[in-house]
């Protein structure tokens, strides 16, 4: 398999009824600032260079976002955001994500923990376990990886389960929080970050200067 092969796979799962109901409702009544899309309706599988050092691991898609362009942090504010910041620290070819034919190129890879939208961006623990396959696919797949930064809790979590699977590791000893580096048995680090949502850039919880610092402290390691 490859990662190609994956993203068929991952763009033909059906497997959580909520999940799949949800996408395919908001692709129907879509939002009125964009009842001109086609939108994706589908699970979202990650995107970039399948020689990434680096994967920025996320939660979901958003449902005018990724739901509706068919790319995980794309076409939404926390994409304006994110990719900024990328841009600005040389690890994206442009500080914009707008849709999937819209010449982005990333130097990394990015991808949900969850690849299809929940409702109130909340998944159930069984909707997290049935992604959780494809996750550690991208993880064997990407064999070059050395860093993980995982953007929110469930992110930044879905890396330490991945690597509980393998290797003994107490959840506890790793404890979320934006700036924090740890260390992992399977010889990836792990970087925590605060989303990049609307609420916590509206807020003030994280800017520009705070992301942008800490993608450069990430870079120094790679």
């Amino acid at each position: 398999m490859n990662i190609s092969d994956l993203e068929e796979d991952i763009i033909k799962c059906r497997k959580c009824d909520r999940l799949v109901y949800f996408r395919e409702k908001i692709a129907r009544e879509k939002r009125r600032s964009y009842m001109n899309w086609d939108y994706w309706g589908k699970a979202v599988p990650g995107y970039g260079d399948p020689n990434a050092k680096i994967m920025i691991l996320g939660l979901a898609p958003a449902a005018h976002g990724g739901n509706r362009t068919g790319r995980v942090f794309t076409g939404d504010k926390s994409a304006d955001f994110l990719f900024k910041c990328l841009y600005h620290v040389g690890l994206a070819n442009q500080p914009n994500s707008d849709h999937r034919n819209d010449g982005l190129k990333l130097d990394g890879y990015i991808t949900p923990a969850v690849k299809c939208v929940p409702p109130g961006d909340k998944p159930t623990a069984g909707e997290k376990a049935n992604c959780e396959p494809f996750l550690a696919q991208e993880f064997l797949l990407l064999n070059r990886l050395k860093i993980i930064l995982g953007l929110g809790k469930i992110g930044f979590d879905s890396c330490l389960r991945f690597v509980k699977k393998e290797h003994s590791l107490k959840m506890k000893d790793y404890k979320f929080g934006h700036g924090v580096r740890y260390e992992l048995p399977n010889g990836l680090i792990l970087f925590g970050a605060f989303h990049p949502s609307p609420r916590n850039v509206n807020t003030g919880r994280l800017t520009f200067d705070m992301m942008v610092g800490f993608l450069e402290q990430i870079k120094l390691e790679l």
